[in-house]
């Protein structure tokens, strides 16, 4: 039978990135939580947690981890329903999202969960079509992804979507595309991509110019303002959402180096298939928030 105490400190050595840092949180020396994870390997008969700095789950760490965190939610809401909420207890619901959700849509569309019901969130935030790797491998609870496909286990429901486009200054394309997006042109001038895993651009030009770069030039800026920041001061050109962009183009601040085209995203939340009382109320509210937010820019 599992030990949930030992589970919780492996889970807190985790969470907290470090021995020192899970024996605060747990009220516990140092060596208790380090002797609370060896015991818990001496009954599981394997290494679940790698000593790097900070340190990791291995696969069977990961495995027991989403069980401990699935077991945790059924809890709260077995006491939910049992004892009724309490003003002085907060429960924890870890989500990943994109970065586009979170600083447009994300809190409007919770907003009368957060009066009704005491939650800490915990946001894992990364691309759109990255965040469903946290719900696969059980560091979140529900994720919101591009991906239609519903895994073993969980369900999915389409939120809406968002739409971007691609955008320059004025003068960036003159000087960068004086006879238009060309694939020499493109190997030249600067782009701004999210990170590395950014893939809209590339989509971008597969589908309107039937392009497929593996690679050209770009900066790396993973924040929402700072990235439109630099494509309007004229140090780049790249995807901004509708959401962003409306400003800007109807100041002619930034135009369209394609007019009219887009590429658009759709946008879908996926969550463990557990009757938990947190996660389906949650679940509920953004559902229907982020479908009415969505629809209106629509």
């Amino acid at each position: 039978m599992l030990d949930y105490k030992l589970i919780e400190a492996l889970g807190k050595v985790v969470q907290e990135g470090g021995f020192d840092r899970a024996s605060k949180v747990l009220c516990l020396t140092q060596s208790a939580v380090s002797q609370r994870v060896k015991q818990l390997e001496d009954q599981c008969g394997q290494l679940l947690l790698t000593r790097s700095t900070p340190p990791q789950p291995t696969p069977a760490g990961k495995a027991l981890l989403k069980h401990y965190l699935q077991v945790s939610l059924l809890e709260q809401s077995l006491q939910h329903e049992m004892v009724g909420p309490t003003e002085d207890q907060l429960q924890t619901i870890s989500i990943g999202i994109n970065a586009d959700s979170l600083v447009y849509w994300f809190v409007d569309a919770l907003a009368p969960f957060f009066e009704k019901r005491n939650l800490l969130l915990e946001l894992r935030v990364d691309d759109q079509e990255q965040t469903h790797h946290y719900l696969k491998e059980g560091e979140v609870v529900g994720c919101v992804s591009t991906e239609s496909r519903p895994m073993q286990g969980c369900r999915i429901d389409l939120l809406g979507s968002m739409s971007y486009r691609l955008l320059a200054t004025p003068q960036f394309r003159d000087r960068w595309f004086p006879h238009g997006l060309t694939k020499e042109s493109i190997n030249a001038a600067p782009a701004v991509l999210f990170n590395r895993k950014d893939r809209l651009h590339h989509q971008f030009l597969l589908q309107h110019l039937n392009l497929n770069l593996e690679s050209f030039p770009a900066h790396y800026l993973p924040a929402p303002d700072p990235f439109a920041q630099m494509i309007v001061q004229g140090y780049s050109y790249g995807m901004i959402p509708d959401w962003q962009n409306q400003d800007l183009l109807t100041s002619h601040q930034l135009i369209e180096l394609i007019p009219g085209a887009t590429v658009k995203v759709d946008l879908f939340w996926h969550r463990w298939n557990l009757a938990a009382s947190p996660l389906l109320d949650l679940s509920e509210q953004l559902i229907q928030g982020a479908q009415h937010i969505l629809r209106e820019l629509n």
